[in-house]
């Protein structure tokens, strides 16, 4: 069950069982060179891959997409397509010059692209590795009116709070499996001289995995599907509730690292940085955010993670602890022998492992060996994600139109900064929310 899974991120070996099975034994690098799935020979064809990685992520996705050329032969471009993925994407479409294969970060694009008949479906050998590698609800966000388009490559558990072991002991504070207690622990590290929580709210995704995981546990998995589907308005007492609990932490300038204006001022990157710049006097206590925030810890900090930086569970509001996911899926935008191998090559067990061993990745590939990842940590987070089955939560501002949920300076990244900015206004967040949902949602 995923609570089980969720408990095991202390990060102490717990649960242990059910998470991603350990058959082969042989380590990272050793699953990383098997050959479980056959690929074509592909000498001689070119392929063009968009994605939303640059610097570690970007390094490491070459690395797969490497073990693909050498398997294969094929020469493949990587094309980072910048933050606004369905912008880059629909003008190259409609242009008439559509990259092989795009990882879309969003299952809303994935549904909107679908629905234009811009995708292509998985051929039948993608689609076996599928169904090995892969549990039924990771299969049902790459599908579209009963036809499979997407293979998620990349996951990421997006209900984490990783803080600095220093700062929190020094403030005699440990870790939260409330909401309430959070807040409280909040405060006492601020009282010890500490800025307790970093917050990224210059990348308006950050702010809607903040509410996501409030209202996820707060409202209840029925509500969250609603509200994902617009099939309730963010006018809700429901969010207004999550809302108002969210400002427990945000409208306490003392508690947000540089306070409102400096959390307004901060990327996700420096959010994370600054929250690990020392052991002993940190600029910040605490960061919010997914299991991907290990690679910026071991790659741009000193600190090492499971000694100086550790992990646990987002705090429970009123009911369950939240488990959220995101992810990125591979889909074919043309219909072509490459396409196709490297979408195959991408669901398999021995891609997954190739940057798995790098970092700063999770992957929801269940027949991928745990030690292919380097640390006990994300070891431990992996295993929660696969444990959890189908009982998770896909990121909601994902799941809806890009206009809504993926757009910088609209709709619910707008919404929210601006709700960061004054956190007294819960009314007239909502109504933000609702309007631009309504016109996004097309309501």
């Amino acid at each position: 069950m995923a609570l089980c899974a969720v408990a095991a991120l202390s990060l102490t070996a717990a649960c242990g069982g059910g998470g991603s099975d350990d058959k082969g034994g042989e380590g990272g690098a050793s699953q990383a060179d098997k050959s479980t799935v056959k690929l074509p020979k592909l000498k001689g064809e070119k392929l063009q891959v968009a994605a939303v990685w640059t610097g570690d992520e970007g390094k490491n996705f070459t690395k797969v997409i490497e073990a693909f050329e050498k398997r294969t032969g094929a020469e493949v471009e990587v094309t980072p397509t910048g933050d606004n993925v369905a912008t880059f994407l629909g003008s190259k479409i409609e242009g008439g010059a559509p990259p092989d294969v795009a990882m879309l970060p969003q299952v809303g694009v994935l549904n909107q692209f679908a629905e234009k008949g811009w995708l292509k479906p998985l051929d039948d050998a993608t689609k076996e590795q599928l169904g090995k590698n892969f549990s039924k609800g990771w299969q049902d966000l790459g599908a579209n009116n009963g036809k499979q388009y997407g293979v998620y490559f990349k996951a990421a558990s997006k209900s984490l709070i990783w803080y600095n072991a220093g700062a929190y002991e020094a403030a005699g504070v440990s870790e939260a499996k409330t909401w309430k207690e959070f807040v409280k622990n909040a405060q006492t590290i601020s009282d010890s001289g500490v800025e307790p929580v970093s917050v990224g709210g210059a990348d308006g995704w950050v702010l809607t995995d903040w509410f996501e995981n409030i209202y996820l546990s707060q409202a209840g998995p029925e509500k969250y599907d609603k509200l994902a589907k617009h099939e309730i308005k963010w006018t809700d007492p429901s969010v207004k509730k999550a809302l108002t609990t969210l400002a427990e932490l945000f409208g306490k300038k003392e508690l947000l690292a540089g306070g409102n204006k400096g959390a307004l001022q901060t990327d996700f990157p420096k959010s994370v940085t600054q929250t690990f710049d020392s052991t002993d006097t940190p600029s910040a206590a605490s960061v919010f955010e997914g299991d991907f925030v290990g690679i910026n810890v071991a790659n741009d900090t000193k600190a090492k993670i499971g000694k100086d930086a550790k992990v646990y569970p987002f705090p429970t509001v009123d009911g369950k602890a939240p488990v959220v996911t995101g992810g990125d899926a591979a889909v074919a935008l043309k219909d072509n022998k490459g396409a196709h191998a490297l979408l195959t090559f991408l669901a398999s067990p021995e891609a997954a492992a190739v940057w798995a061993q790098e970092g700063g990745f999770v992957s929801p590939n269940k027949n991928l060996d745990a030690k292919a990842y380097p640390d006990d940590v994300q070891r431990e987070i992996a295993k929660a994600l696969v444990s959890a089955g189908d009982d998770f939560r896909f990121d909601m501002s994902d799941q809806a139109p890009a206009e809504f949920g993926g757009t910088k300076g609209k709709g619910e990244w707008k919404a929210l900064q601006d709700f960061l900015k004054n956190p007294k206004d819960v009314a007239g967040t909502q109504s933000a929310l609702e309007a631009a949902a309504s016109k996004a949602y097309k309501d």
